[in-house]
């Protein structure tokens, strides 16, 4: 059984950064693909950004150029690099390990096998 702790959420200004990190236990962590989803109040759990198991970055098009995602295999964690965020950013973010060994990223929640908690992210005009 696969665990996802993410931390790192909190209250930022428009134009600030934060850092997130998702740590995996219970498993082979090379063996996954990872992913970052958002969830904002009254609106549907929308993909970040992920990495594919073989290695390929996509991010979505909302986030692009200021969001940077990254694993470090040897710590099982991944990152989730938050740069010049804006009060649309504003939400609960998740990461998500999909066991698929695919090139593509996967940006389907459905998908995804295993969830951590959640980590709330504010962003203040």
């Amino acid at each position: 059984q696969v665990q996802l702790v993410e931390s790192g959420g909190g209250l930022v200004q428009a134009g600030g950064s934060l850092r997130l990190s998702c740590a995996a236990s219970g498993g082979i962590f090379s063996n996954y693909a990872m992913g970052w989803f958002r969830q904002a109040p009254g609106k549907e759990r929308e993909f970040v950004a992920g990495i594919s198991w073989s290695g390929t970055i996509k991010y979505a098009d909302s986030v692009k150029g200021r969001f940077t995602i990254s694993s470090d295999n040897a710590k099982n964690t991944v990152f989730l690099q938050m740069n010049s965020l804006k009060p649309e950013d504003s939400a609960v973010y998740y990461c998500a390990a999909d066991l698929a060994k695919t090139i593509v990223v996967v940006t389907v929640a459905r998908r995804y096998n295993y969830w951590g908690q959640g980590t709330q992210v504010t962003v203040s005009s």
